[in-house]
């Protein structure tokens, strides 16, 4: 059965005939991978990028390596521009970008649970910090569920 979270989004997505992709690091396919679970996938998800190692993140989502040098991988500058190259190089109206640490240590001094949510969508890009519990599955599946949520409202604001 496909999460409420992800029909909501597919529903909004198909109302206003708009599309969404997205570039995951923490998640690994896992936020494109539930929407493709609701039936209708297909009419708004345009794909995604899989950049789990920080390398991908420059040549496939296109963040800039001074960058993922300055920021590092998991920082909401990162975020941000995974979201704009998920939604530019995959042709969709909206762009993720997920990037965090699951665990089980922290990675670079960043601690487990922390993680970035980057939006892109026609009126810009935002993104929102996360502190999820748990254990690396708790985390990854509590990154989808919140990034769901937020697309989707971000979707269905009037005023954007």
């Amino acid at each position: 059965m496909p999460a409420p979270e992800a029909a909501g989004l597919v529903a909004a997505l198909t109302a206003r005939e708009q599309t969404v992709a997205s570039a995951e690091s923490l998640t690994a396919g896992l936020f494109a991978a539930t929407i493709a679970d609701v039936p209708g996938a297909s009419a708004v998800l345009r794909g995604g990028l899989i950049v789990y190692a920080t390398d991908l993140k420059s040549t496939l989502a296109g963040v800039p390596a001074d960058v993922l040098d300055r920021c590092g991988p998991v920082h909401p500058d990162t975020a941000r521009l995974l979201a704009d190259g998920a939604r530019d190089r995959c042709g969709a109206d909206w762009g993720v970008g997920l990037t965090g640490v699951a665990g089980p240590t922290e990675q670079d001094g960043v601690p487990v649970g922390t993680v970035y949510l980057g939006i892109a969508g026609p009126s810009g890009t935002s993104v929102t910090a996360l502190r999820l519990d748990g254990d690396r599955s708790a985390v990854r599946h509590g990154a989808v569920s919140a990034a769901l949520r937020e697309l989707r409202d971000r979707v269905l604001d009037p005023n954007p």
